[in-house]
């Protein structure tokens, strides 16, 4: 029987800035930005969730539910490495171990009785070892899938363990509302309602056959779901399986809308450098350029280019992009950016002698520029035509550097 641990940090962000200033515990506190800033909140303390504020919520809307709460832009560096610190331990644990995003983590423990003990025991013991080292709180879920594991973590929250035990899926799943299922979002739970499905139990209940006339595949995946298999939609892999991702993108919104072209080329310089990171911290080239325009009035648009050859390097994106936002701009004030690479291959493909020689010295710089920023934080090296871009790392849910998904680095 597998036995499969789902742990998620509580209110990590907002966790880390109370350890470096403790003044903060108990008071409503969003991390994200400022109140006046365009984006969303990261994270909220449970005293700001109390006056209705949420992760991914506007931070000016936020701003409007808590006038008074404290509005961080928050320190990604910090997070990496408390982050960092978490991973460790979880591998003194088991190897089999994926970092879902920068604050939860998968574990197998299958076949781990004889050295850990059964599954609460070792998960008190998880649980006691992270807050020793890192004065952190957690919630683990215990069961036989990682789909039951994630949703019994979030039954724990806050700083509580749940086991599913083996058996009572069905039972467990029945009366939570369909929105629990991972991967169900509003316009599936209005679908879902307007055919009388609002609890798992209805879901499950439903025959598979009616699941996929009404919604193809991902019908037969919530069939599934229902009854606490891991089918489909983020569930296929086994824990620490390597799975590739099929893009990799950043975006950023600008505070006020700007149709400073300078500023705009300047930022998808800074753009293509995330993006590149992440490419070589995945080993992977691109063969693809796409550029995602969002003017002022939130008409969007996005435009793609494929190479003769794929890439990695930060020039090579940055000037296919630069390219593109020449060639379609209409001059109309910019509210968001971004840049994405995709049609992603393992090798850079056959160049002649002197394009290779460049390409590899190009390469290892950019390689040596990554361990720097990983030691000293992502604005620490910047190509000149990003330095007017550049502006403050922004918290989100899956950085460079993040422990456990970058193929490149050992882990001892």
């Amino acid at each position: 029987m597998r036995v499969i641990f789902h742990l998620d940090m509580d209110a990590f962000f907002v966790s880390v800035e109370e350890l470096s200033d403790p003044t903060l515990k108990g008071k409503p506190v969003v991390v994200g930005g400022k109140a006046n800033q365009r984006g969303v909140v990261s994270a909220a303390s449970y005293a700001a969730r109390q006056f209705g504020i949420h992760s991914a919520m506007p931070l000016r809307t936020a701003y409007k539910l808590c006038p008074h709460a404290i509005f961080l832009e928050g320190h990604p560096r910090q997070y990496r490495e408390y982050s960092r610190r978490v991973h460790d331990i979880l591998r003194t644990f088991t190897p089999a171990v994926e970092m879902a995003s920068i604050d939860e983590a998968y574990l197998d423990l299958t076949g781990t009785e004889r050295l850990h003990g059964p599954p609460l025991k070792a998960a008190h013991r998880l649980h006691e070892t992270i807050k020793h080292h890192t004065q952190l709180n957690c919630s683990i879920g215990i069961a036989t899938s990682r789909l039951l594991a994630k949703i019994s973590s979030d039954q724990a929250k806050p700083n509580g363990i749940l086991y599913v035990v083996p058996g009572m899926e069905a039972r467990f799943l029945a009366p939570l509302d369909v929105r629990r299922i991972p991967g169900v979002g509003k316009a599936t739970e209005k679908s879902l309602h307007a055919l009388g499905i609002r609890k798992v139990g209805d879901l499950a209940r439903r025959d598979e056959a009616f699941l996929e006339e009404k919604f193809g595949k991902w019908g037969l995946a919530m069939a599934g779901k229902s009854k606490g298999l891991d089918a489909g939609g983020w569930f296929d892999n086994d824990v620490g399986a390597s799975d590739d991702p099929k893009s990799i993108s950043h975006e950023h919104t600008f505070d006020q809308d700007t149709a400073d072209q300078e500023r705009i080329e300047s930022l998808l310089a800074r753009m293509a450098e995330m993006v590149c990171r992440r490419l070589r911290e995945h080993n992977l080239w691109a063969r693809t350029v796409q550029l995602k325009l969002r003017y002022s009035d939130f008409a969007t648009f996005t435009r793609a280019h494929t190479l003769a050859e794929p890439t990695r390097l930060d020039t090579v994106v940055h000037a296919e992009a630069r390219n593109l936002f020449r060639a379609h701009w209409t001059g109309k004030p910019v509210r968001l950016i971004g840049v994405q690479t995709s049609s992603f291959e393992q090798s850079q493909g056959q160049l002649n002698l002197l394009e290779n020689d460049s390409t590899e010295r190009w390469d290892k710089a950019l390689s040596t520029a990554d361990k720097l920023r990983d030691k000293f934080g992502e604005s620490a090296v910047s190509l000149a035509a990003g330095l007017r871009g550049r502006f403050r790392e922004r918290v989100h849910e899956n950085p460079a550097g993040l422990p456990g998904k970058n193929p490149n680095k050992e882990i001892n």
